[in-house]
């Protein structure tokens, strides 16, 4: 037997239902047996749908666990932590709780903090859903000199790390040109832990080898571990005798990638567009100023991701056909990870714990803010009059940020100019007689009015405007239709506007 539809059913029982509960006892037999021939429901249960006693009691709605105030207090947590999903932030939240109640920017009593703590990752993004809402030719890459140079450097891929101790890093170089690379700009020289995920930003003012040792010595100054390994990509300014003696002579086991294989840098490359573009942003900077500013931009953005933005970390990869599945360790920060890591030497374990217990996360972001406003400013060649706020102010700024949208100053894009008319107004004679005659018949078309137009003015409007009018008329209806529904009071506010 066929089954019928829900819907079917449910347009059964309307009409049955009134006959049945009207109907004498033979009648009502005779409709419930064809009624459960036809549907093929219980006998019971069908007699319930016909004397509509079939409705069961509306659930209770779910009680409110979390209120406004862990709410708020959310909004704080997740703006200092500068807006990572949540389950990043639910892995940082312990961390970041205790950092911004020691410098006393936090004051949450024992039942928001129990709250938010057991708050999970799924809760916290849809809390935060509404307030997110509201907040877008490869050129061929020249040889090195040397093929045997090239040669002498072992090629290591993505699946060639099997987990190697803290200190092998990946390297690249992000150009801070803007879509044409012509002439002298900065370039960040980017370094990413393999184990733990740690990552030290630098500026280059020019692409040269000598400059390049320098800068990697001092980020080597910077790391909490010695430098191991040294695996970059196969631009001329890393597979180099400079660089490659650098590392022979200071014990660096130097790889590169294959060629024009980015998967192969995986985690470098991921770091590029999540810290460095996410921070930076895509303006052009060049000199001194610029490099010094990001410099600048950096101190502070080394111990922000570092210490207070977690990451995920890939621990396995499955493939069944062309079904890949990936497993990841929970969020961590990379201070985290090195504390955790039983290879991580005990003086700098010592090390970490100390300076993260200095930091303060609000006063870094706030940093970071003003560090960028400051390079848009370079950028753009403006006036540095950025002053930086006080703690207290930007807290305060922190509870509703999220009502403006992007606040970053480097992710900002300039404004887009409205195009203006680049011709006369061919209809500006006849823009009042268009009008009215639209006013008085709203149904005709922009072709009607345009003919209308012709038999006034005979030889003066050619077909040629049938698209001008039928423009002009679109804008007319949208308004009309507008006005009908919200009132005339925005038809005026709308048309004084344009």
């Amino acid at each position: 037997m066929r089954h019928i539809s829900v819907t079917t059913k449910k347009e059964l029982i309307a009409a049955l239902a009134k006959r049945y509960l009207q109907g004498s006892r033979e009648e009502k037999s005779r409709i419930l047996d064809q009624f459960v021939a036809i549907s093929g429901m219980h006998r019971k249960h069908a007699m319930r749908l016909l004397r509509g006693t079939h409705n069961q009691v509306a659930s209770r709605p779910r009680p409110r666990i979390y209120d406004e105030a862990a709410r708020q207090a959310l909004i704080v947590l997740w703006e200092s932590s500068d807006r990572v999903c949540g389950k990043r932030l639910k892995a940082l939240l312990p961390t970041l709780v205790i950092s911004m109640e020691r410098h006393g920017h936090l004051n949450l009593d024992d039942r928001v903090r129990a709250l938010l703590l057991q708050m999970s990752a799924a809760t916290i993004d849809r809390a935060l859903k509404d307030i997110r809402e509201t907040a877008g030719g490869r050129r061929r890459r020249h040889s090195v000199a040397s093929s045997a140079l090239r040669r002498s450097v072992p090629v290591r891929t993505f699946s060639d790390w099997d987990d190697p101790a803290p200190g092998f890093v990946e390297a690249d170089l992000v150009s801070h040109s803007r879509p044409v690379a012509r002439g002298s700009f900065v370039q960040t020289l980017v370094l990413t832990d393999i184990a733990s995920g740690w990552t030290e930003c630098a500026p280059l003012l020019v692409r040269e080898q000598k400059l390049l040792t320098e800068v990697l010595s001092e980020l080597r100054r910077l790391m909490p571990f010695p430098l191991l390994g040294f695996d970059t990509d196969n631009d001329s300014v890393f597979i180099n005798e400079t660089i490659r003696d650098y590392c022979l002579d200071s014990n660096i086991e130097f790889t590169r990638c294959r060629p024009y294989r980015k998967n192969d840098q995986a985690f470098v490359e991921q770091k590029n567009g999540s810290i460095v573009r996410r921070i930076v942003g895509y303006h052009r900077y060049e000199g001194v100023e610029a490099a010094a500013t990001l410099a600048d931009l950096y101190r502070s953005v080394r111990l922000f991701i570092n210490f207070f933005q977690p990451s995920f970390k890939l621990r396995e990869k499955r493939r069944d056909g062309a079904v890949v599945k990936k497993i990841y360790h929970p969020p961590a920060t990379p201070y985290q990870r090195l504390l955790a890591d039983p290879r991580t030497p005990t003086e700098v374990r010592n090390r970490l714990s100390h300076i993260g217990d200095q930091l303060d996360p609000v006063k870094l972001l706030r940093d970071i803010r003003t560090a960028q406003q400051r390079l848009v400013e370079v950028a753009s060649n403006a006036s540095l009059s950025t002053a930086t706020p006080d703690i207290e102010t930007f807290l305060q700024n922190l509870r509703h940020a999220w009502t403006e949208g992007e606040v970053r100053p480097t992710a900002k894009a300039k404004p887009k100019l409205r195009r203006e008319r680049r011709r006369p107004d061919p209809l500006i004679r006849v823009t009042d007689d268009l009008r009215s005659w639209f006013e008085e018949e709203p149904w005709r078309t922009g072709r009607e009015l345009l003919e209308r137009l012709q038999e006034r003015y005979p030889n003066e409007y050619p077909d040629g405007l049938l698209r001008t009018v039928q423009r002009r008329v679109k804008e007319w209806r949208r308004n009309k239709a507008h006005a009908m529904i919200f009132g005339a009071n925005s038809e005026t506010a709308q048309l004084s506007a344009t």
